[in-house]
């Protein structure tokens, strides 16, 4: 009993004791800096310094990369220290994207992985997905995290888009405003600010707003049955933000992206769906939007149309950015909207306890987060194609210990993941064979690895695209293992759109996404120790 109220003592004791401030005491630098997020990883932090501690940045966005939860802690309290040394005190907002899929890598920044949006569309329990947005929101919050720019809504209409994926529930509407509501829930039940993206829809594009303007075509009838029913029911939901796409919908505007688009802000996401929450830019130092102006000039365009909260982006020099922005804003006279929208953003901190130091800890939820997270790859493993019966598989030879060939096309920095696809069958008395090629082949890759298959009683082989991006030498290399070996199991682990690469594998498996739970519950679907249940939330053209 002593112990448990010890740990509600320290629970209680304020994160931050920040200094009291009213809003009408900002200058109009500091009300401007409040809209402006830049973003940091471990090594850029010290460039925005001098702007944090002159109070003229109100927010950061943490940079996932291969570093731990510790550093990821003390990168995030260097930033808040620096924060306090500022004139009025006013601690940062804390963002990340921390959304599953291809936004990722095998350690983001120390926190477990997240399940892929379509992951968990194949598993279909929104109870399920709701618990593992909490849970992972209460691991955010514990870090000082305030706002996961999450989940997706997109509606995957497009195969053959190249930047979305897996980062989308899928193809059916209906499943993703149904799952994508579960965890919007989760986040918002965790204390975390959930902003949903990309606004009016990201999924029917077929270029990557990265580095050119995609356009969406469609009518708006389309527009409005299909994209944007997941947005108007997360709005009917009282979603805490949305962030703009850098895509160009001329049913809507033919002229300007999103992102500087009043009639799709303001008329259509202010006006007709009424919307009060937070409007957030992508990262403006994407090409779709610097095609347009530089980044300070994409940063003034973006206040002008009514947008709240700016992302700057990364690549950028942060004090002479923010200068370039002032001098926009005033000769613009764009004073009202720097005003309105500082005052929402002052308004959010001040609704987390930022402002008055009371924001409190959430106990540890790690291993509650893995519990649920190998629940969900149970549920979420779709068995796509059993022709020949292969699985469960059955080893016909008696008296002999079977052998399994698994090789994996993936990144090395997942090797450390590939070795828990082998214990169930180690467990089971197989001779385990692996062997990690690298994404991109070449002729030692497909002669290891056929060395690897040679006298396997059953050969796994798996792939890994990113969203639309075939890799030919991937492909011709695993299509001629598939004709090389009898009992092939073929495994599709990151983008299902894939499967049809492969239209001589009789046996596949779709996990969708590359992490330890998912091999674990392949293997085990192999073995016939796991029944598969997933569903492919896609359709194939």
């Amino acid at each position: 009993m002593r112990k448990l109220w010890q740990l509600l003592v320290i629970l209680l004791v304020p994160l931050n004791a920040a200094a009291t401030v009213s809003f009408n005491d900002l200058t109009l630098e500091e009300k401007l800096g409040q809209t402006l997020v830049v973003f940091v990883d471990i090594d850029s932090a010290e460039q925005v310094r001098p702007l944090i501690e002159n109070g003229k940045l109100g927010g950061v966005l943490i940079q996932w990369g291969n570093y731990s939860l510790e550093q990821t802690r003390e990168l995030i309290d260097k930033l808040q220290g620096w924060a306090a040394k500022s004139p009025r005190k006013i601690p940062l907002l804390i963002s990340i994207d921390y959304e599953g899929g291809t936004v990722y890598t095998p350690i983001t920044l120390g926190f477990d992985y997240l399940p892929t949006n379509m992951m968990m569309a194949a598993a279909g329990d929104e109870t399920a997905a709701a618990s593992i947005a909490y849970l992972a929101g209460q691991e955010l919050k514990r870090a000082g995290v305030h706002i996961n720019f999450s989940p997706v809504l997109d509606v995957n209409s497009n195969p053959n888009n190249p930047i979305i994926g897996v980062r989308s529930f899928g193809s059916d509407p209906k499943n993703v405003t149904r799952m994508g509501m579960s965890l919007i829930n989760g986040f918002q039940a965790a204390g975390i600010l959930s902003i949903v993206k990309h606004f009016p829809g990201h999924g029917d594009t077929a270029k990557d707003s990265h580095y050119e303007v995609p356009v969406v075509k469609a009518p708006y009838k389309e527009l409005e049955t299909v994209h944007l029913v997941p947005f108007e029911q997360a709005v009917e939901n009282g979603v805490d933000g949305i962030m703009t796409g850098h895509v160009l919908y001329p049913a809507l505007d033919n002229k300007n992206i999103a992102t500087f688009s009043k009639p799709i802000l303001q008329d259509l996401l202010r006006t007709k769906m009424k919307f009060n929450g937070l409007l957030v830019t992508d990262s403006l130092d994407m090409k779709s939007a610097t095609s347009y102006c530089t980044i300070a000039g994409c940063a003034i365009r973006a206040l002008e149309s009514g947008e709240e909260m700016i992302l700057l982006g990364r690549y950028i020099k942060p004090v002479s950015v923010f200068n370039q922005v002032l001098q926009g804003v005033k000769e613009k006279k764009l004073e009202k909207q720097v005003e309105n929208a500082a005052k929402k953003i002052f308004a959010i901190k001040q609704k987390m306890g930022l402002l008055s130091g009371t924001q409190t800890l959430p106990p540890p939820s790690e291993k509650a987060f893995q519990a649920e997270l190998a629940k969900m790859s149970d549920k979420a493993v779709t068995l796509v194609r059993n022709n020949k019966k292969l699985i469960p598989f059955k080893n016909g030879k008696t008296g002999k210990q079977p052998t399994v060939c698994a090789v994996f096309f993936a990144p090395s920095r997942f090797a450390d993941q590939l070795m828990n696809f082998s214990k169930p069958f180690l467990e089971k008395g197989w001779q385990v064979r692996s062997y990690n090629a690298a994404l991109t082949p070449r002729k030692k890759d497909s002669e290891r690895a056929a060395a690897c298959a040679k006298g396997a009683d059953l050969l796994v082989v798996t792939s890994l695209q990113w969203a639309d991006k075939t890799n030919i030498n991937q492909k011709n290399a695993i299509n001629g293992l598939i004709k090389e070996n009898k009992n092939v199991v073929f495994i599709s682990t990151m983008s299902p759109y894939d499967i049809p690469n492969y239209p001589e594998a009789s046996t596949v498996l779709a996990t969708y996404g590359l992490n330890r739970y998912v091999l674990k519950t392949a293997a085990n679907i192999i073995l016939g120790d796991l029944k598969p249940q997933g569903k492919l939330p896609i359709t194939f053209k």
